[in-house]
C-alpha cells in the first residue's frame, strides 16, 4: 500500500495560487473570465431590459450563466478526453 500523497505550497500569496491552479486546471481561467463577461454584460443590459421585470431578467442571466459553465466543464472534458485517449503518444515521455 503506497501513502497518501501530501504536497506542501507553504505561503503562497493569491496571484501564486492562482496561477499554479491556472497550470493545473487551465480552463479554471476560462470560467472566471466567463464570470466576469456574464457579471459584465448582466450589469450592462439591466438597464436595457425594457419592461422584463427583474425577477424574469435575472432567472434569464442565471439560465445564460450555467449554460456558461456546462459549456467551460464540456470543453474540459473534450480536452482531457483528445490529450489522453487521442494523442496518447505525444503527451508521454520516454518511460
Amino acid at each position: 500500500m503506497s501513502a497518501s500523497a501530501s504536497v506542501s505550497y507553504g505561503e503562497e500569496s493569491h496571484s501564486e495560487r492562482l496561477a499554479r491552479k491556472a497550470r493545473d486546471a487551465p480552463f479554471l481561467v476560462v470560467g472566471i473570465a466567463g464570470l466576469i463577461a456574464a457579471c459584465g454584460y448582466g450589469a450592462y443590459a439591466f438597464k436595457n431590459r425594457g419592461k422584463m421585470s427583474t425577477s424574469v431578467y435575472l432567472m434569464q442571466l442565471r439560465v445564460g450563466a450555467q449554460g456558461a459553465v456546462v459549456g467551460a466543464l464540456t470543453l474540459g472534458i473534450v480536452y482531457n478526453l483528445v490529450n489522453e485517449y487521442i494523442l496518447p503518444s505525444s503527451n508521454k515521455k520516454d518511460q
